[in-house]
């Protein structure tokens, strides 16, 4: 080891200038990670493959600028030096050295780390007068020819950059060493890699355009960063995410952070950032430091309804009040992602210039600012989606700019729609590597797949001592979870069993199929399709615990008194099973309800033993349902909240379009099976805390805030009830007072209210919360965790580990293999909550899309399923809000319109507009015109015409005009209405039914999507309308309640 010394030219925090001299170690052994080495550098790790043509050494300014095409997976061999990585984080900042060294640890990328500014002879110290940008090219090609020269010459190595004098320099100094730029090297290389090509022609065209913007200034420069620090503490400036607002994006967002109003009641609400000017280039997602305005310019949140205004938080925009009002005077970090764009059409009044083809494109999200993006194929991607990333912004310019990436197709069409939802959100579903599926375990017709005997002897066997089956859709053959119950010690006591698929089994950890599922976090169902978590292999195949064969399983047994249903143990382990009966709920039912139903497994049986093998079923299922009645009022009794709700079904035809919306009946066990899993949920939690107090998963849903709860109370005033928010269980003992004999609707709205008041469940790991803090308070259980659905969620294969190492602690055996850490588990979980709402955004979006394909084939003036009931539930300043019950819509409803017309009622209520005013009270809203006083009030019914506003550049939406301020009631038989019921069972009705409908429909002919993206496009009827399940108000004769949030 060789001490020299490194100087560091560095700036302070008041801005002067310090030379910095630090010691700096050279080595002669420094990993090279290459496969090919001779000279044992000790390559633990990930390590480059020697059956390449070349390794590629990118100089500085190709990783700080073309990073995005390294990133291609085609491309392999690629060494990123420690010259430019550092480089990347002086220039580019955290984020985006974050994003290389989660390039480096990908398994996935065939690239790897040299620290060469460490090894001996690499090692190049700065000359007298030398550039930055000289001497860092001279260390990367120094690198290169070590690493030639290191392995003996049998790999050639290219270094690429974008500056011709050192191609001219060195391009011929070494045999072995090329020197080429970028695009020679595509070009000569790849060739044919033509998503590359199009990458580097656009980001070397943005490269461009940026060196020739103008100097007029169009923003006021952002504050340094010591500067912005010093504000932060002393409390001068506020730190926070700046939110742009959905409906009014041009004029308004807002700033809010965590315990903001623990230090000044004021902020309560956040901070108001009013106009483009305040917002200083600030997108929305980037976290920013604020500046509040002196209180005589603090500005209330505009209350007028705004176009497809429907789903914020309760209370949020309920009242004008001046609030804190501020500018943004820095960032803190850039959160831009990929964005999906639309070219505007020619003739469009978009500006733009022919001759440098810079063209200012309209992004998909009204949050986003348009982004100036300059390419070369303006005219053939007019009305297209694309997709762009932006490269800066600068304070000369009024808009980012930005380079395109790919192209995903002409706006309106399905795929291009269904493409852009998942790139708004952040999802990324590319198909199964074959490296993953090469780990997947064989199943087939020449090779079936066999029980291991080792395993048999590992796992406790119930194959033959207990009653399992599975309570499912009718023709699922997607099964993760199985039941048990049997009598012991002659009636006195009981056994119930949970058993669940064991993917943890098939799926090791840190395995490429374990990376793919960490980073896909959850199975995405979209309207018309489903990406799946896992390969098809485990998710529908072994993993999954169909009738009649062995399966691998992880198990929950309690033994409970007979009498008291009190548990006196449990046990926790892996199991050996094989399900008897694979029974569908309305068998399961029918079968409870004593009717004569036919069970497939005993059709070839003789009468005698059918008979009481059908008795020994029947009463297992009683059994379970009485359990489950004594679980739920458990439950009820601590303060579960409950939602009343109905369920709807949407049918597709052969090409994906809705044909129908059709309310399903549900069934008592339905629910009989979501308390099990929610019993075994609460049960794994506790014991992987009391195991691991400091690094389990569990799952907490944080009591809401009052403030939110605002619109609720306020509604239940206006229809003269009370409504105590202040524990869990005061509010659902209110909301089950809170009953109008004359129309049951209301206090279904009440409770929908009290739903979008909730906070989100979020997953954490317990070395980060107190325990007070792990309560869940929509299911009123102190711990809870997901265990049940590992198909489907990678929260339950964490939770699935730790309760095996859990097993393994109590059995003495220790910890096989150590455990993640609070730190390492907390990251995990942050990146699931996000993926989960992303998910939920994007099933949102996919229902909301379908409903408008649904309404936009028919013509609103002539189809009388466009005229629908609508109740208000919200009163603002120029209209309603309201919720349509039959499709499950909310929306505005204009009583006002832009020229000034107000809605006038006649005798037989009918609407039109004319000439008039309108006034807004706390329970109401007026208008008077020539024809007299019109009213709408909170509650009341009124008949609505939905129709589809299209935009070229945005998603459609939904149109609600009022016809009529009388109900609404149809010609036609009305159609059956369903029981109110759980959400918790709806949604794991969900899961399995989506399964269910998906194999139903598989046909020997694999569809386009199915071949090209190796993944399930299937009509999933039971996930369609997510939001329509949830919030419909069908049924208005149900009296029972049921739960308000869901596990």
């Amino acid at each position: 080891m060789i001490k020299t010394e490194k100087i560091l030219h560095l700036k302070s925090c008041r801005g002067r200038k310090v030379r910095v001299v630090r010691e700096h170690y050279l080595r002669q052994q420094v990993p090279c990670y290459s496969s090919l080495c001779q000279a044992d550098c000790g390559n633990d790790g990930k390590v480059l493959p020697g059956d390449l043509t070349h390794y590629v050494f990118p100089d500085v300014g190709v990783v700080v600028d073309y990073l995005e095409i390294l990133e291609i997976r085609e491309l392999q061999g690629i060494v990123f030096t420690q010259t430019a990585c550092q480089g990347v984080q002086h220039s580019k900042g955290r984020r985006q050295h974050n994003r290389l060294r989660n390039l480096l640890k990908d398994p996935r990328h065939d690239c790897v780390l040299f620290a060469n500014e460490f090894q001996e002879y690499s090692y190049c110290p700065r000359e007298k007068g030398e550039s930055q940008e000289k001497w860092q090219t001279r260390c990367v090609y120094s690198a290169a020819v070590w690493y030639f020269h290191h392995l003996a010459g049998m790999m050639d190595v290219v270094m690429i950059t974008e500056d011709q004098d050192a191609v001219a320099q060195y391009s011929s100094l070494n045999s072995g060493v090329y020197v080429i730029s970028v695009q020679d090297f595509l070009q000569n290389f790849w060739p044919e890699l033509q998503a590359a090509h199009e990458l580097y022609g656009s980001i070397s065209q943005a490269l461009q355009e940026k060196e020739s913007e103008g100097t007029e200034r169009e923003y006021t420069e952002h504050l340094p960063a010591e500067v912005l620090e010093a504000g932060i503490k002393s409390g001068r400036y506020i730190q926070g995410t700046l939110n742009v607002s959905k409906h009014r994006a041009h004029s308004e967002a807002s700033i809010m952070t965590e315990g903001l109003s623990n230090k000044n009641t004021d902020l309560s609400w956040g901070v108001l950032v009013c106009g483009g000017k305040n917002r200083n280039r600030a997108v929305h997602g980037d976290v920013v430091v604020v500046e509040l305005l002196p209180k005589s310019e603090w500005r209330g949140k505009d209350t007028a309804l705004a176009e497809g205004q429907g789903e914020d938080k309760s209370g949020e925009e309920s009242d004008s009040k001046p609030m804190p009002t501020g500018r943004v005077v820095g960032i803190l970090q850039r959160n831009w992602r990929d964005y999906v764009v639309t070219f505007p059409p020619r003739e469009g009044p978009q500006p733009q210039s022919r001759n440098s083809q810079r063209i200012l494109a309209v992004p998909w999200d009204h949050r986003i600012p348009k982004i100036r993006i300059s390419t070369q194929q303006a005219e053939a991607l007019q009305d297209h989606r694309v997709v762009v990333r932006i490269d800066s912004w600068e304070s000369t310019s009024l808009y980012p700019n930005g380079h395109s990436v790919r192209v995903l197709g002409r706006a309106g069409e399905l795929e291009t729609e269904v493409q852009t939802i998942l790139i708004e959100n952040c999802i990324h579903v590319p198909p199964f590597s074959d490296a993953q599926l090469r780990e997947m375990p064989v199943n087939s017709p020449e090779k079936p797949w066999r029980v291991d005997p080792a395993q048999v002897a590992e796992r406790h066997d119930l194959r033959e001592s207990h009653l399992v089956f599975s309570i499912d859709p009718q023709g699922c053959e997607d099964v993760d979870d199985t039941l048990s119950v049997r009598s012991l010690a002659g009636g006195k006591l009981l056994e119930l069993g949970v058993h669940i698929a064991d993917v943890t089994h098939f799926v090791t950890e840190g395995s490429l199929t374990d990376l793919e599922a960490r980073a896909r976090a959850t199975t995405y169902y979209l309207a018309d399709r489903r990406y799946d978590m896992l390969p098809a292999v485990l998710s529908a195949d072994l993993c999954s615990l169909l009738g009649g064969v062995d399966r691998y399983a992880m198990s929950v047994m309690w033994e409970l008194d007979a009498q008291t249903l009190v548990v006196n143990k449990v046990w926790y382990g892996r199991t050996l099973i094989r399900s008897s009966y694979q029974l569908h709920y309305e068998l399961a039912q029918a079968l409870l309800n004593g009717e004569q139903a036919e069970v497939p497994e005993l059709a070839e049986l003789g009468s005698e033993e059918k008979d009481a093998k059908l008795a020994q079923l029947t009463q297992a299922l009683e059994t379970l349902t009485h359990v489950a009645r004594h679980l739920r009022a458990q439950r009820d009794r601590g303060g579960a909240l409950e939602l009343e709700g109905v369920e709807v079904r949407a049918q597709l035809d052969e090409e994906r379009n809705i044909t129908a919306l059709i309310p399903r009946q549900p069934l008592e066990v339905h629910e009989t099976v979501a308390e099990c899993m929610i019993y075994a949920n609460h049960w794994v939690a506790r014991k992987i805390q009391e195991t691991f107090p400091h690094q389990a998963l569990l799952r907490r849903h944080p009591p809401p805030r009052q403030e939110f709860f605002s619109q609720l109370v306020d509604s239940a005033v206006a229809g003269g009830f009370t409504i105590d928010t202040r524990t869990n269980k005061a509010l659902a003992d209110s909301l089950d007072r809170a009953v109008d004999p004359r129309d049951p609707l209301v206090n279904r709205l009440l409770r929908i209210m009290a739903t979008t008041a909730m906070s989100q469940a979020l997953y954490f790991s317990t070395g980060l919360q107190s325990q007070d803090q792990c309560y869940h308070y929509g299911l009123a259980l102190d711990r809870y965790t997901h265990f049940t659905s590992p198909i489907r969620r990678y929260a339950d294969i964490v939770v699935h580990r730790l309760l095996t190492a859990a097993i393994d602690m109590d059995r003495g055996g220790g910890l096989g293999k150590a455990i993640a850490g609070n730190k390492e588990l907390e990251e995990t979980a942050h990146h699931i909550n996000n993926k989960n709402r992303a998910a939920q955004r994007a099933q949102k979006i996919s229902t909301e899309l379908f409903q408008c394909l649904y309404f936009k084939e028919r013509d609103p003036q002539s189809d009388q399923s466009c005229v629908a009931d609508a109740v208000v539930y919200s009163i603002r300043d120029n209209g309603v809000l309201v919720f349509v019950p039959e499709y499950g819509v909310k929306g505005p409803v204009y009583v006002k319109n832009r020229e000034g017309q107000v809605v006038a009622a006649g005798q037989d209520g009918s609407c039109e507009w004319q000439s008039g005013s309108v006034r807004r009270y706390s329970d109401h809203i007026t208008t008077t015109s020539s024809c007299g006083t019109s009213t709408f009030s909170l509650f009341h019914h009124i008949t609505v015409r939905i129709s589809v506003r299209s935009t070229h550049c945005h998603a459609d939406t939904l149109n609600l005009e009022v016809t009529s301020n009388k109900p609404h009631h149809r010609t036609e038989p009305p159609q059956p209405r369903s029981q109110g019921r759980s959400q918790l069972v709806q949604e794991v009705v969900r899961l399995a039914e989506e399964a269910a409908q998906e194999k139903a429909a598989r046909r020997p002919k694999l569809s386009r999507e199915e071949r090209e993206f190796s993944q399930s496009k299937t009509p999933n009827l039971y996930s369609l309308l997510e939001e329509v399940r949830e919030l419909a108000l069908l049924d208005l004769q149900v009296d029972k309640q049921v739960c308000a949030t869901t596990a």
